[in-house]
């Protein structure tokens, strides 16, 4: 079985993070999406930022997270406000 840390934008702490709220192999992370995941991530650590979430969606995506497409980074931002109540 794969671990979270062969994916790109996963490190050890990123993985022990997901660990906690259920997530343990990409194959959980690309089910439950980068929206889901953050979303998971927030109720435990609230200080994981938008970064965290451009990571998640960089690491499914297979790329680095700052080479998102700007419409990607635009929805996942939008994303991220909603849940701070903006």
């Amino acid at each position: 079985m794969a671990e979270l840390t062969s994916m790109q934008n996963i490190g050890a702490e990123m993985a022990r993070k997901l660990a906690a709220v259920g997530i343990h192999t990409p194959e959980e992370l690309r089910r439950a999406g980068a929206k889901h995941a953050y979303f998971k991530l927030k109720e435990v650590f609230p200080k994981v930022c938008l970064v965290h979430l451009y990571a998640l969606e960089g690491a499914i995506q297979n790329t680095a997270y700052n080479s998102l497409s700007q419409e990607t980074r635009r929805d996942l931002k939008h994303f991220s406000d909603q849940l701070r109540g903006e």
